[in-house]
C-alpha cells in the first residue's frame, strides 16, 4: 500500500481523479482476462493460474515499483521461455523458477542495476521480440486450427515441420470459429470504442459456442475441467536441491527478460502520461510480485505493454488504476469463473495471434534492415535468428556481445593520433644534426580520443615507426577523456621503447581524471614529473629557455 499512500500524499486521490483511477482499472482488468488465461495456456499452465498471477502480481508491482502507472501480469515475450521451462521440469518447477528469479530482480534493483538494462542496443531488443512474436504465432497453429500434429522435438523447426504436415487435417469448425475471432479482436474497437476487441472476441465466439456446442470445438473445460471459483491459496512450492541448481540457468533468464520488459513498458508509460520512473524501484517491485505469485497459484509476470497503455488512455494517474485491475480480475473469478469452461481454446489463440502482430513489430524490423549500418544489420538478424531457431538468452547475450564488439570497434576507429609537429613546433626549436638527411628531431602527435584497449594499437602503430628517429616526443592528452589498464600498458611499453633509444617523452594536457589514473599507473614516474605539463605552452617555454 506504499504507493497508494503516496499518490493520496501527492494530492492524486481527489474525487475526480479518484474515478478515473477506478474506471481505467475495471477496463484494464477486463482486458486482462482473456489475455491472462491465454498468455497461461500458452505457458503450459491452466488458465486460472493466469489469472492469479495478474491479480497477486498486478497488485503488488503497482504497490511496489516504481512506475505510477505500470500494469503486470503474464505477457506473451514469456511465453517462449516459460513454456520450454514448464515441459522440462513442470508447472513446479516453473513456480520455483519464478520465485528465484524474484529474488534475482530484488537484488538487481537494490544493486541499482536498473540503468544497466538500459543499454540493451535497439538491434538486439527488436530482433529477439520479433522472433518472440514469430515463435508465439506458429505456437497457437494447433489451437487455431484444430490441429493434432505428431509428437515433435523442442526446437522451432521440428515444431514447425510437424505443424505443416497436419495443416490437410484442420477442424474447420474450429478454424471458423478462430477466423470470426480474430476479425472481431482486429475490427471491433472501430465499432465499440470503449469495449477491448479481445473481450469482445471471447464474449461472442464463447456465446456461439455454447448454443450451438459444435463437436470437436476444444474449450477451457473440455481441456481443464473448467476454472474453480475460489481465490488462490497460498501453498510453497515444492523445493529440492536438486531442483534449485538445475533451475539456476531459468530463473536468470526470466529475470533478465523481466527486467528488459518491465522496465521497456515503464517507458513507454513515461512517454505517454509524461511521468518518470524509478527502474531501481521498478526491479524491487517487479522482484516483490514473482516471488509472492508462486505461493498463490501463478508464474512469472512483468510489465504489460499494451495493458500498461490502456490504463494510460483510459485516464490512470495513480497505482490505484493497478490495484483495482487485480480487484476486477479477483472479483470475476469468484462470481464467473463457471462460464469460463464454454471458452474456445481458438478464441484464446486468435487473441494471442495478434499478440504476436504487434509484439512482432514488423514494420519497426523492416525499418532496421533499410536504413541501419551493415553491423547493425547483421546484429538484428543474428538476435532474430537465434531467437527463433536457437534459444532467446543465447540469443540476447550474442547479440549484446557483438554489438558491444562492433561499438569498441567503432570507438577505436574514431580514436585519432595526429602529427602536430609542424603546426606547434618553431624551427629554432629543432636541433640541429650533422646528418642533412636526418629527421626533426623533435615531434609532437596529439591523441583525440578514449585511450582504451581498442584504441592502444593505433598508437603503438602510429609512433613504432618514429622510436630510432626522435629526441623527444610530446604527446598531448587534452582530448582523452578516459584511459582503462590496456592504455596505460600499451604507454609505459612504448616509454620504454622510446627511452631504449635515448629519446625523452613528455605529456602535456592532460586531465585531472586522466592524470591520477597515470600516476597510478606508474606513468608520471616513469617519464618523471619534470616532463609532465599542464600546457604545450609550458613545455615550449622551457625549450626556448
Amino acid at each position: 500500500m506504499i504507493a497508494f499512500l503516496e499518490a493520496r500524499h501527492a494530492g492524486l486521490m481527489g474525487k475526480g481523479h479518484f474515478v478515473n483511477n477506478l474506471v481505467a482499472g475495471l477496463v484494464v482488468g477486463v482486458v486482462a482476462l482473456p489475455l491472462a488465461m491465454a498468455f497461461a495456456i500458452a505457458s503450459g499452465a491452466k488458465p486460472e493460474q493466469g489469472i492469479y498471477t495478474a491479480i497477486v502480481a498486478g497488485f503488488l508491482t503497482s504497490a511496489f515499483g516504481g512506475s505510477r502507472l505500470q500494469i503486470a501480469g503474464p505477457t506473451g515475450a514469456f511465453i517462449v521461455i516459460l513454456s520450454g521451462i514448464t515441459a522440462k521440469y513442470g508447472i513446479a518447477g516453473l513456480q520455483v523458477a519464478t520465485l528465484m528469479a524474484g529474488v534475482i530482480l530484488i537484488a538487481m534493483g537494490l544493486a541499482r542495476f536498473g540503468a544497466v538494462i538500459k543499454f540493451i542496443p535497439a538491434p538486439v531488443i527488436v530482433g529477439f521480440t520479433t522472433g518472440i512474436g514469430v515463435i508465439i504465432w506458429v505456437g497457437q497453429w494447433k489451437d487455431f486450427f484444430g490441429l493434432h500434429p505428431a509428437a515433435s522435438g523442442e526446437h522451432f523447426h521440428q515444431k514447425l515441420g510437424q505443424l505443416l504436415l497436419s495443416l490437410p487435417q484442420l477442424h474447420w469448425t474450429t478454424t471458423l470459429l478462430a477466423l470470426l475471432a480474430l476479425a472481431l479482436n482486429l475490427f471491433s474497437p472501430k465499432v465499440f470504442k470503449r469495449i477491448p476487441g479481445p473481450l469482445v472476441a471471447m464474449v461472442v465466439v464463447t456465446a456461439i459456442q455454447s448454443i450451438f456446442q459444435f463437436d470437436g470445438v476444444a474449450t477451457i473445460g473440455s481441456a481443464f475441467g473448467g476454472i474453480p471459483r475460489e481465490l488462490p491459496a497460498f501453498d510453497i512450492p515444492d523445493f529440492s536441491s536438486s531442483d534449485l541448481v538445475k533451475l539456476i540457468g531459468p530463473a536468470f533468464t526470466i529475470a533478465l527478460l523481466g527486467a528488459i520488459e518491465s522496465l521497456l513498458s515503464a517507458v513507454v508509460a513515461d512517454g505517454m502520461a509524461g511521468t518518470k520512473h524509478d527502474p531501481n524501484q521498478e526491479l524491487v517491485g517487479q522482484g516483490i510480485a514473482n516471488v509472492a505469485a508462486p505461493l498463490f497459484g501463478g508464474f512469472a509476470a512483468t510489465g504489460a505493454i499494451a495493458r500498461t497503455a490502456t490504463n494510460i488512455r483510459n485516464g490512470a494517474s495513480s497505482p490505484l488504476a493497478g490495484m483495482v485491475h487485480a480487484a476486477t480480475l479477483l472479483l470475476i473469478i469468484l462470481v464467473a469463473a463457471p462460464l469460463a469452461s464454454y471458452i474456445p481454446l481458438c478464441a484464446l489463440s486468435a487473441i494471442l495471434f495478434v499478440v504476436a502482430w504487434n509484439m512482432s513489430e514488423l514494420h519497426h524490423f523492416f525499418h532496421l534492415l533499410r536504413t541501419s549500418p551493415k553491423g547493425d544489420m547483421g546484429i538484428l538478424l543474428i538476435t532474430f535468428g537465434l531467437t527463433v531457431f536457437a534459444d532467446l538468452v543465447l540469443a540476447v547475450n550474442v547479440g549484446v556481445v557483438l554489438a558491444s564488439l562492433l561499438f569498441m570497434q567503432r570507438m577505436a576507429q574514431s580514436v585519432e593520433v595526429q602529427d602536430e609537429t609542424d603546426s606547434h613546433l618553431d624551427e629554432g626549436l629543432i636541433a640541429d644534426s650533422d646528418d642533412a638527411k636526418a629527421p626533426a628531431r623533435t615531434l609532437i602527435y596529439s591523441i583525440d580520443g578514449p585511450f582504451f584497449f581498442g584504441a592502444a594499437e593505433k598508437l603503438q602503430s602510429t609512433l613504432a615507426s618514429i622510436q630510432e628517429k626522435v629526441d623527444t616526443v610530446v604527446l598531448r592528452m587534452g582530448r582523452v577523456p578516459f584511459v582503462d589498464a590496456t592504455g596505460i600498458q600499451a604507454l609505459s611499453e612504448l616509454i620504454n621503447d622510446f627511452q631504449r633509444g635515448k629519446a625523452t617523452v613528455v605529456l602535456c594536457e592532460i586531465r585531472p581524471n586522466v592524470q591520477r589514473k597515470l600516476e597510478r599507473g606508474g606513468i608520471v614516474t616513469k617519464v618523471g614529473e619534470s616532463n609532465v605539463y599542464p600546457r604545450l605552452a609550458d613545455w615550449k617555454a622551457t625549450r626556448s629557455n
